[in-house]
């Protein structure tokens, strides 16, 4: 048992957020985390509860997010648009960090025969979004959300820069066993880890890469995506300064 792990477990005045937090920091793996919480293993004495395992992992990932999500508003935007890919196991996903201030989006396609959308006729395109301040609701996505969401916010704080986050996920056929949320929070993290693979001074780039590197599309992601969509309509106020 990892010391850090050994010492929230007997630390009975600390409450479970904090402990989380701190497992976190000590280079406790978040899946070691996520099965403390779950056994009831953390938490003020008199208020340790099994929880569901599903339940908790999404819990941890969320109060990590939140945690790290509060240096990161603290940093500048990234300089320029940076778009990162990761393909596994019938999966791709790709990350677009927009210089902005922090947003964030998650979107998954999933294909006929895949595993949330065995018998359908067409792909199937979902997601949810939060702005600067947060969500006040569970996202109807799930627990994905969650996952992704820490990756992010795990380069960001590494890069100490802030931007507005699209994740997308493609689910082809082939993919059909439910594995867990796991997957796609470890996936997002290889896939920055690699680094980006374009560096785009335009939204007309990434859509061109998009078209290149995924199979539903540059239109239909876009069209799907209520951040990208904000981002292709909106211009920001410097450009009608002129130039001196």
């Amino acid at each position: 048992i990892p010391r850090p792990l050994e010492k929230a477990y007997y630390d009975t005045d600390m409450p479970a957020a904090e402990a989380v937090v701190y497992l976190y920091e000590s280079g406790v793996p978040v899946s070691h985390v996520q099965k403390a919480l779950s056994i009831g293993a953390l938490g003020v004495k008199g208020q340790r509860r099994l929880v569901p395992t599903r339940w908790s992992i999404t819990a941890v990932d969320s109060m990590l997010s939140r945690y790290l999500l509060k240096s990161v508003k603290e940093y500048e935007p990234v300089s320029e648009i940076l778009v990162f890919e990761h393909r596994v196991h019938d999966n791709l996903f790709v990350g677009i960090l927009y210089p902005a201030k922090w947003s964030y989006e998650w979107m998954e396609a999933w294909w006929p025969g895949s595993t949330w959308n065995p018998g359908g006729m067409g792909v199937v395109v979902e997601g949810d979004y939060e702005d600067y301040f947060g969500r006040t609701t569970y996202p109807s996505i799930g627990g994905c959300y969650y996952a992704s969401m820490l990756a992010t916010l795990e380069y960001l704080y590494s890069a100490r820069r802030q931007a507005t986050a699209i994740l997308l996920r493609e689910i082809y056929p082939g993919f059909n066993l439910p594995i867990g949320v796991w997957f796609v929070r470890e996936s997002c993290r290889e896939m920055f880890k690699k680094g980006p693979v374009l560096r785009a001074s335009s939204l007309r780039e990434v859509c061109e890469h998009l078209d290149k590197s995924t199979r539903l599309g540059c239109k239909k992601w876009f069209s799907s995506s209520k951040l990208l969509k904000r981002l292709a309509s909106t211009r920001r106020i410097e450009e009608f300064f002129r130039k001196s």
